[in-house]
């Protein structure tokens, strides 16, 4: 099955999973189940960050350029709540790892909309000024900083 595994994945994932379906425990490759499972967490984990970021981004631009609103911004802050929403809904031990995350998040999030915007860095909050609550609340949307 090792062999499977590097040669051709998908493969690999259909013979493992009638494995275990037909109980056959001992032909099993433990050591890269084991792999996948752990980064199957990694990847939920990473997406929450990666949609947080994202959103982070969108709503410092909402709030810093509002003479440039547009209307895909909206959408995607839109869309990436709900992406993280569902993602916790499916995982609820990922419940907190939002607040885990806000800072790194935020810093990356800072970073990407000084290149973006061309607006220097130091105009951005050193620390998240936004609540996590409010982040994630659909009807929030931060004033324009004029």
């Amino acid at each position: 099955m090792s062999a499977t595994y590097k040669a051709d994945f998908n493969l690999w994932i259909k013979q493992t999973a009638q494995l275990l379906r037909q109980h056959h425990w001992q032909e099993i490759d433990v050591v890269h189940l084991i792999e996948e499972i752990e980064d199957l967490g990694k990847s939920e984990r990473r997406g929450i960050a990666s949609q947080l970021t994202r959103l982070l981004l969108h709503l410092l631009k909402w709030q810093y350029q509002p003479q440039r609103r547009l209307d895909s911004w909206l959408d995607s802050i839109t869309d990436t709540r709900t992406q993280i929403e569902l993602t916790i809904e499916d995982s609820s031990s990922l419940n907190k790892y939002p607040t885990e995350q806000l800072e790194e998040s935020y810093q990356r999030a800072r970073r990407q909309v000084a290149k973006q915007t061309g607006i220097q860095i130091s105009v951005f909050p050193e620390d998240c000024p936004y609540p996590l609550e409010l982040i994630l609340d659909e009807n929030w949307l931060p004033e324009a900083n004029e």
